[in-house]
């Protein structure tokens, strides 16, 4: 007899936590390595823009195309592929001998990395009825911030215990490790044994399991698909409604990610061990912001009778005001000061991001929105790339004070289009009626 797992939904969504992690150690360990790692391998930092550029531009490539993947193949074998992948390709940063090698490096990690957030939001899409999944979202972008604090003091240590090359080691070593986790412990809601049969029904996993048992090939499972049809969801206003706001917002998480370290370093006159003791701060402040954006909205909802899609647009605009104090990280004189204020706008930054890029699984079918969201984060990553790109080129002429300007001012411009652009469907689909009324 298999044992039932209470709340099991939480577990699936904490396992892929675990793996945000790993894939944000991955993803920062280079920014931290930066002022070692350009000083042995003799890297400037307009060729370091180029290299952080070339993930920049993978990235968004990526986040459609494991989008759809996820949505075909289902998020089992999405991320054990995609998960290998970045692990592997981080280990390879250690036997790199110049920034071109790091240049194909950080564009194949870019490729393979963008899987976590389309494939997050499809879990959290089948695992959680509609009020809970901007908490769920939430949860598993936890990751994204704990791997981001976790990133300076691991490297810092095994640098200077080690060396630069042992970092990239360890880091892969421990995505590896959560492959083979994730290959034992998930499966789809309609086939995982521990899922008792009221949480199913809570989550509307029986619904759907009767509904694509009709549709779904034989053996199918209900893990993958027939695939989204891309160009209707372009066309449709919705998507550019969340998929513009995304352009805006994502320059300050590439900034926060890839520029900060360095920033602390060259402007404010850090140390490896000052940086390992700061940089990790702006990212507990993105952790309590993942934890408010979700559940405040629900809250709203619960409250005030706000529709769930209305609560997050109120819940980015008001993160968008508060994301105004990152525009004097540039101006102020004390280095704690700065650092608070970038600690602000991770802050509200990651409180904005999960409103909108939950409203994927609000605003489109349960089966598209692993191509949804990747679609989103190609538009998101242009406005990355592009952001970088002119950072990494006029940092040494201009300063950062005009860029930090430029992210603390950017929100608002998301806000507008969100409210403009986003129309709430005018009815619940059918599968979430049934989930909400078994709620009920």
């Amino acid at each position: 007899m298999t044992i039932k797992v209470r709340g099991l939904r939480w577990w699936m969504i904490g396992l892929l936590t675990l793996g945000t992690i790993t894939n944000y150690l991955a993803r920062s360990s280079l920014s931290v390595a930066a002022p070692t790692v350009l000083e042995h391998l003799h890297i400037s930092t307009h060729e370091y823009g180029w290299i952080t550029g070339a993930f920049l531009v993978m990235y968004p490539l990526g986040a459609p195309l494991t989008g759809y993947l996820m949505d075909r193949v289902g998020l089992r074998i999405g991320f054990l592929l995609c998960g290998a992948a970045w692990s592997l390709i981080c280990i390879a940063h250690g036997f790199a001998s110049g920034w071109v090698g790091l240049f194909v490096l950080r564009g194949l990690l870019g490729l393979v990395e963008a899987a976590f957030l389309p494939g997050g939001m499809r879990a959290a899409a089948y695992w959680f009825p509609p009020h809970e999944r901007g908490t769920a979202a939430g949860v598993f972008n936890l990751g994204t911030s704990t791997g981001a604090i976790l990133a300076p003091p691991l490297i810092a240590w095994s640098i200077l215990h080690y060396s630069w090359h042992v970092a990239f080691m360890i880091v892969g070593a421990l995505g590896l490790a959560w492959v083979v986790l994730w290959l034992l412990l998930y499966r789809h809601p309609d086939r995982h044994p521990a899922l008792s049969k009221q949480e199913a029904a809570y989550i509307g996993a029986t619904r759907e399991a009767r509904e694509a048992g009709s549709r779904a090939p034989r053996g199918s499972g209900g893990s993958g698909g027939s695939g989204p049809k891309l160009f209707e969801i372009l066309r449709q206003r919705n998507f550019w409604g969340i998929a513009l706001p995304r352009f805006c917002a994502d320059p300050v998480w590439g900034t926060l990610v890839y520029w900060m370290p360095l920033y602390l370093y060259q402007a404010r006159g850090f140390d490896l061990k000052a940086i390992a003791l700061t940089a990790w701060l702006p990212f507990v402040a993105a952790d309590l912001g993942c934890m408010v954006g979700g559940p405040l909205s629900a809250w709203l909802k619960r409250r005030f009778d706000v529709p769930i899609v209305d609560g997050k647009r109120i819940v980015f605009t008001g993160a968008a005001v508060l994301m105004i104090g990152m525009a004097g990280v540039g101006f102020v004189r004390d280095p704690a000061l700065a650092v608070l204020l970038l600690c602000i706008g991770g802050f509200a930054h990651q409180a904005l991001s999960i409103t909108v890029i939950s409203m994927s699984a609000d605003l489109f079918p349960r089966g598209e929105v692993g191509t949804v969201t990747g679609l989103a984060g190609f538009v998101a990553g242009l406005g990355n790339f592009a952001f970088t790109l002119t950072m990494g080129w006029f940092v040494a002429r201009v300063g950062y004070t005009p860029f930090f300007v430029a992210l603390g001012c950017g929100d608002l411009l998301g806000a507008l289009l969100l409210w403009t652009l986003v129309r709430r469907p005018s009815m619940v689909p059918v599968q979430e009626a049934a989930a909400r009324d078994v709620s009920a």
